[in-house]
């Protein structure tokens, strides 16, 4: 009896562990979970990025047009200075001395004039009588007529003379940052030579760079497409400066000139964009990055960086159909742009990708898609550059 029990036992927990161990082996496992959405497509414009540097509007170097030795400075080196400013003051004595001497030759020519011109007048009232001859009237005429010249030679110099005394007081002739003076009081300066400071305007402020010529072609059907002339005036197409400043917002601008040829060691040619500066933040000097619009709008499919993988020489999407299925697609990647990578070519947009997990997919597997939505900005990715292609 004992015997009987024990041999049921033993049957009845075989019979309870089979169906575990069948299902530990021969149940197949559920397929992988990844995060699937749709493309981004969106209109947007190409950019392409280049180096420049900003370089002032109007830059003058200031000097004296008379000589003589400096006797004042009237500003702080490095101070914004207003056009029509006191900047500097040079010995003025001599110039009071010329200046004096020229009123009173012109003072007495014009009193040689007012004799001259009696003389004339009384020798044309007696002519009439015959107390005068002909040849003494035409003798008072030529009298009266020199010393109107030499009024009018007395009279410029006079002028001269004030002139060369305003000089002295040298003014800035535009508004805009100062140097520093480079030159000290009680130097002698020379007219029109001596370089005695430097003055920048600061806003607007031109940012110069180089461009390629195939870059350059894009440009000018870019303009040519919206009516504009790239030689003229730059097209006038937008532009957005960075600098080194990551806390600094991009500068925006447009583009107004264009050089009349290519440069033919480099194969360049530079370009000139205008950009307001309100604040004074740019400096003549910095170097900048600036994007360019290298296309009219067109629609675009964006997809994320992530989404994007590698077949041997190919970048590849992973697409999953209906049944939950892998497949890829060739695609050519195109530049950033809104946190997304350009799709040139291989999809249509209509396709439903694996954006997260591609390491748990594999092509001709299932997954068990996740369905998300991919928003038409992304700001939690930091920019790149525009022109930085994959692929291409």
């Amino acid at each position: 009896m004992t015997y009987v029990l024990r041999r049921i036992l033993v049957l009845g927990c075989f019979a309870t562990f089979m169906p575990l161990a069948a299902m530990a082996q021969g149940a197949p496992s559920a397929p992988p979970p990844v995060t699937v959405a749709k493309p981004v497509v969106r209109d947007v414009i190409d950019n392409d990025e280049f180096i420049g540097r900003f370089q002032p509007v109007d830059e003058v170097s200031v000097r004296s047009r008379v000589g003589g030795y400096l006797q004042e400075i009237h500003f702080e080196d490095g101070a914004l200075v207003k056009q029509g400013d006191l900047l500097f003051v040079i010995d003025q004595r001599p110039f009071v001395t010329a200046l004096n001497q020229a009123k009173a030759a012109l003072e007495s020519a014009q009193s040689t004039l007012v004799f001259a011109d009696a003389q004339y007048k009384r020798t044309q009232s007696l002519i009439s009588s015959g107390s005068q001859s002909a040849q003494t009237l035409d003798d008072r005429r030529r009298e009266f007529d020199s010393a109107e010249a030499n009024v009018r030679g007395a009279q410029a110099a006079a002028d001269r003379a004030a002139l060369d005394m305003e000089y002295t007081e040298i003014k800035a002739p535009l508004s805009g940052r100062i140097d520093r003076h480079l030159l000290s009081t009680g130097n002698l300066v020379q007219a029109d030579q001596t370089v005695l400071t430097t003055i920048v305007s600061l806003d607007p402020i031109d940012f110069y760079f180089d461009v390629d010529e195939r870059r350059l072609l894009n440009f000018a059907d870019t303009a040519r497409k919206q009516g504009k002339d790239l030689q003229l005036g730059g097209g006038g197409v937008d532009v957005s400066v960075t600098i080194s400043d990551a806390t600094a917002k991009p500068f925006t601008g447009k583009l107004d000139f264009a050089e009349n040829r290519v440069d033919n060691e480099s194969g360049t040619i530079r370009l000139r964009a205008r950009v307001p500066n309100p604040d004074l933040i740019l400096q003549p000097g910095l170097f900048g990055r600036v994007q360019v619009a290298a296309s009219n709008t067109y629609k675009a499919i964006l997809v994320p960086d992530e989404a994007i993988g590698s077949d041997q020489n190919e970048r590849v999407v992973y697409v999953v159909n209906a049944e939950g299925k892998v497949t890829t697609k060739p695609v050519r990647p195109g530049p950033r742009l809104y946190g997304y990578r350009v799709i040139r070519e291989g999809l249509d947009g209509t396709e439903t990708i694996i954006v997260n997990g591609l390491i748990r997919a594999r092509p001709g597997s299932k997954i068990t898609p996740q369905m998300s939505e991919l928003p038409q900005e992304r700001q939690d990715t930091p920019p790149e550059s525009a022109n930085a292609e994959s692929g291409q």
